[in-house]
């Protein structure tokens, strides 16, 4: 008799847990939810969000339509350009590379581009993954809007910025700058011996299964594919056209939320680059002073509630992306979306704090 009341306690208390989790699960995705769901509205341009935990989801649903004209609502397994997001491929590329002895990153870049105007800098790999080259950024030159229709060659754009005046001399600063992306991407292509998007492809999105996960075109059919959108006088209307031979390795991959997991599984387990490569992706640089940067490689060095945080936005004509990912916890939580008049970064970066507070994560 005692035995089975203490068989019935035990189921009692295994029931109790059950529910209690269960009911906590439910109060989290509400309030997931209920942060989403304000934002990304029915017949608005929408998003698509993940959340895992150990790598096995936990969350994930889509929001708004994926193209306004054929009224299709947005489903979680379409697919988006996801902007400056590509920075951490293109970072784990140099780290893959310089694993199998292609290149180091104290090289000065005018080893592989030898006219390059370094006007008396040393200009290192680490400081173009870094964004601490001085290099200034193509994207701030107003001549570039001229030619956003234009497709371009990694040399000629390369060319186009070459030889504007430093912002600063190498290492004394840090200034978020896509140019010093440009140029991991050509030197990628030179030390391979392949383009970019080949290299990305048979060696990153192959290996990892990213089926959904693309250079971007706009020729090619991809399915699942949804449309991006922008804002003009409070009316939505269809982005403007940049060809994605400019964004190249700072900005041009496009991928779904299910591939993006797949992704920071693969840097969590290793599987592309070795653990002391790996550190160097999550070591928070310093300047030639000492002071620190709050960037790796590819990826901001944050924290959100006092708990780090390795995180990363996207921003590409008609859409907008952001992934924050809590190492001590893996959890991983990314919003794609697909008008670049909503950006995902603070709902994000939301959802990763109520997270934090579910699970009283702690530093």
């Amino acid at each position: 008799m005692k035995f089975i009341t203490q068989k019935i306690i035990f189921l009692f208390l295994i029931g109790f847990l059950f529910i209690s989790t269960s009911q906590a699960q439910q109060q989290l995705e509400t309030k997931i939810d209920s942060i989403l769901g304000s934002k990304y509205k029915p017949n608005e341009p929408g998003a698509v969000a993940i959340i895992s935990k150990n790598g096995n989801i936990i969350y994930k649903k889509a929001f708004g339509n994926a193209n306004l004209e054929l009224e299709v609502p947005m489903e979680t397994n379409n697919v988006f350009k996801i902007g400056s997001m590509t920075k951490q491929f293109t970072a784990i590329s140099i780290l893959m590379l310089q694993e199998q002895g292609k290149l180091n990153l104290d090289d000065d870049i005018t080893k592989y581009i030898p006219d390059y105007p370094s006007h008396g800098q040393k200009i290192t790999i680490h400081n173009l993954l870094t964004h601490t080259s001085g290099i200034k950024s193509y994207t701030s030159i107003k001549a570039f809007y001229k030619l956003t229709k234009n497709d371009m060659t990694p040399i000629e754009l390369i060319d186009f910025f070459k030889n504007e005046t430093p912002d600063f001399d190498s290492g004394s600063k840090y200034k978020y700058n896509n140019s010093g992306y440009i140029i991991l991407g050509h030197l990628i292509e030179l030390v391979s011996n392949q383009s970019y998007a080949k290299f990305i492809v048979q060696n990153i999105f192959q290996p990892l299964k990213m089926s959904s996960s693309y250079y971007g075109s706009f020729s090619k059919v991809i399915k699942h594919r949804v449309s991006g959108y922008h804002t003009k006088n409070k009316a939505y209307i269809n982005s403007i056209y940049l060809s994605l031979t400019l964004p190249y390795a700072a900005g041009s991959l496009m991928s779904s939320v299910d591939d993006l997991l797949k992704w920071q599984q693969a840097i969590k387990n290793n599987l592309l680059i070795s653990q002391e490569s790996k550190d160097k992706a999550f070591t928070n640089y310093t300047l030639n002073n000492g002071e620190s940067i709050d960037y790796g490689y590819g990826w901001n060095l944050k924290s959100i509630s006092d708990v780090a945080t390795y995180e990363h936005g996207g921003a590409i004509p008609g859409f907008k992306s952001m992934g924050v990912y809590i190492p001590s916890e893996d959890i991983y939580v990314v919003v794609l979306t697909n008008c670049d008049c909503n950006s995902p970064t603070k709902a994000t970066r939301n959802i990763a704090e109520t997270i934090i507070a579910e699970y009283h994560i702690k530093k």
